[in-house]
């Protein structure tokens, strides 16, 4: 019998890494939790932060020095990543601002002149390679670009994946490849530039309506793009493309080459063109293979910007996917009513049963993410992920919060609800009045053409704010279509992201999502899709306004009327009758008559 081998523990991996730095002179070593795609969600292959720390949350950075070791996480992981170091040696760094580069300040701070830190030149951005530089420069630290140190150290490494691609039907996609590209290189020539190289892997499969499994929730696959005025390369593993794909792709111009020569490509351009690349998807190593001599336009990518506008075709498959996804949703509430406090149900097997449901719907393909199903305590862990280690039964008390989505075909979901499985205290029905006071302000919104996310954020904080209440997260983020659930360039939020000052425009699918979280007690949080449309054009200007995607209902065990306006309830009201309306002509009798109940009026 063949025994498995034992896992290292943490102290050992990190021990293996220090003898590695030592042999390259580095005094420490920097470990993000991406992949050379700079990509939220990655395949295990790059998962080196997690196996060097033991956090798997979906943002945050290891840093090792030769006697130290710590993570860096925003609020969203700050218990979840309590527990998951506990034992270990790495320390909680926890960052004050979601996404900032805290630990660059901490090193500047603790390493002395003539320190050379380390990182691996395919794992870090353009943009976070000069910030970088710039910050160590000052205290005469060196920053080298020294590789994948895991290479050598990390025993049983998964391999890069080599699933099969398949193209996404015209059908959904609405509009083909050739008429994607004609749109980019027209952006190219008003940006006076002769090539445009892609990295992110969800701008590639837009652009060529392909789609993968390489990443888990993510619909994509590990690939390169090159595209010029006259040629545009594919670089992938060729056994990734099926045969009549392959054919398909040749036929419309595009060149298939293998996933490794990018570089190769890139140090052949010719040394007179120009490039766009965006500095902050695009890797230093990457950046390195370019010819000094081409000149580099600095952009976002132009597929970002438009596949962020959803077109006619992909507005109507979504909005027929929300209400597919809406059943989805009314059966597992009603499953849960059902059974919790009858049979055993716990957050792991609740999740599962989603799953089901979501499966029994026309052109599913998988989850959008790991579904958040957080019990009482567990629900303010606001990117909890339910385990066999954490699982915990649900019981017929306390508030039960989940966060889930879908990949369809025709759409891309996420929705969170927040439900009470017994008598909820007062404290419960406030905090949940205020969220939902908050996802109805931001809902109703009505704002002049340029408006950005940043600016419309206080409409679903100030009614928490005005009790001295507030979140960690932002409030809400772009959504792709059968793409990634985290799409940029818009977000909604507080801080100094570019991405906040992104206007929102006609044809954007956004999140509406506050919360309120209390540790140890309960999480809240109330979320649907919205989609940007034209409100009305007058003397002052173009006004815009947001359309409701989702369908579901909301608790209305948890909302104390009292707190809510006479245009809140209206809105509440109208949008429960318009989720009986959505969704009833497609439940059994019994789960119609359910849902009437769940949306009587307020």
């Amino acid at each position: 019998m063949i025994s498995t081998p034992k896992p290292i523990a943490i102290q050992d991996r990190l021990a293996l890494l220090r003898n590695k730095m030592s042999a390259h002179g580095l005094t420490a070593y920097i470990v993000p939790g991406t992949d050379p795609h700079q990509s939220e969600y990655i395949a295990p292959h790059w998962k080196g932060r997690d196996w060097i720390s033991g956090f798997d949350g979906s943002a945050g950075t290891v840093v090792v020095t030769l006697d130290l070791a710590g993570l860096w996480t925003d609020s969203r992981y700050f218990l979840q990543a309590e527990n998951q170091l506990a034992g270990t040696t790495v320390d909680l760094q926890k960052q004050v601002n979601q996404g900032a580069p805290e630990y660059i300040d901490w090193l500047s701070d603790t390493l002395g002149e003539g320190d050379k830190v380390g990182v691996d030149g395919k794992l870090f951005s353009v943009a976070s390679v000069k910030r970088m530089k710039k910050a160590f420069g000052e205290k005469n630290i060196e920053l080298e670009t020294v590789g994948d140190l895991f290479g050598e150290i990390w025993a049983n490494r998964p391999f890069i994946p080599g699933n099969e691609i398949y193209e996404h039907p015209l059908e959904y996609a609405g509009k083909s490849r050739a008429e994607k590209l004609t749109l980019i290189r027209d952006e190219m020539t008003e940006k006076g530039t002769d090539f445009h190289l892609l990295t992110a892997l969800d701008d590639i499969a837009w652009t060529f309506n392909l789609r993968g499994s390489d990443v888990d929730y993510n619909p994509v696959a590990i690939c390169y793009a090159l595209i010029g005025k006259d040629t545009v390369s594919l670089f992938i593993d060729n056994a990734k493309v099926p045969a009549d794909f392959e054919e398909t792709l040749k036929s419309d111009g595009i060149t298939l080459r293998p996933y490794e020569a990018i570089d190769d490509a890139l140090q052949a351009l010719p040394h007179d063109a120009s490039i766009l690349i965006d500095p902050h998807k695009t890797s230093q190593w990457l950046f390195e293979s370019i010819p000094s001599e081409c000149t580099q336009v600095n952009s976002a990518t132009i597929p970002m910007g438009l596949k962020a506008l959803k077109n006619e075709t992909e507005i109507r498959h979504t909005r027929q996917t929300m209400v597919k996804d809406g059943v989805a949703m009314v059966k597992f509430l009603k499953w849960i009513e059902e059974n919790v406090g009858k049979n055993e149900v716990s957050e792991v097997s609740a999740a599962e049963q989603l799953y089901q449901f979501r499966a029994e719907q026309d052109h599913f393909v998988g989850e959008s993410f790991s579904t958040i199903a957080g019990y009482r305590g567990h629900g303010a862990i606001i990117h909890y992920r339910a385990t066999e280690a954490t699982d915990v039964p649900l019981k017929p008390e306390g508030l039960f919060l989940v966060d889930s989505g879908g990949q369809y075909l025709d759409g891309t979901t996420d929705i969170t609800r927040t439900i009470t499985l017994g008598s909820p205290s007062k404290e419960e029905i406030t905090d949940f009045t205020l969220v939902l006071k908050g996802h109805i302000a931001l809902n109703r919104a009505v704002f002049p053409a340029g408006t950005s996310g940043g600016q419309l954020d206080i409409l679903a904080r100030n009614a928490m704010w005005m009790e001295g209440i507030n979140y960690g997260h932002g409030t809400g983020h772009g959504v792709g279509f059968f793409l990634n659930v985290h799409e940029p360039p818009q977000r909604i939020g507080q801080g100094q992201s570019s991405a906040l000052n992104t206007p929102l425009e006609v044809g954007m699918i956004t999140s509406n999502e506050p919360g309120i979280y209390r540790t140890d007690k309960h999480g809240i949080r109330i979320e649907n899709l919205i989609l940007t449309i034209p409100h009305e054009e007058n003397d002052f200007g173009t006004f815009l306004k947001f359309e409701n995607l989702t369908w579901c209902h909301i608790d209305t065990r948890l909302i104390d009327v009292d707190m809510l306006t006479k245009d809140e309830r209206k809105w509440f009201n109208a949008y429960h009758e318009t989720v009986f309306e959505k969704l009833s002509p497609y439940l059994d009798e019994e789960t119609r008559l359910w849902l009437r109940s769940k949306t009587a009026a307020i």
